[in-house]
């Protein structure tokens, strides 16, 4: 687990067209698309990597990108099925 990144979890934050790419990937309902992202990166079966200046969070079937430095939300997919 990645520690640095929920030290710095009052830091995360997204454009307000992040937030509307957030909802519309995901097809969310949550009005604040960071507080989503908050409640899934802080859960127990988060999975957290970081590959070069991006994290990336696996959990519950999406995949969140949050950038290592801004801590800008970037975007979030449903994880492909294989």
């Amino acid at each position: 687990m990645n520690n640095q990144l929920l030290q710095n979890m009052s830091k995360l934050h997204t454009t307000q067209l992040g937030a509307e790419r957030i909802r519309k990937n995901l097809s969310l309902e949550a009005d604040d698309a960071v507080e989503w992202c908050r409640e899934k990166i802080s859960s127990d079966c988060a999975v957290i990597t970081r590959k070069g200046k991006n994290y990336y969070i696996d959990v519950e079937n999406c995949i969140l990108t949050v950038n290592a430095y801004s801590y800008t939300i970037i975007t979030a997919h449903p994880k492909k099925r294989i």
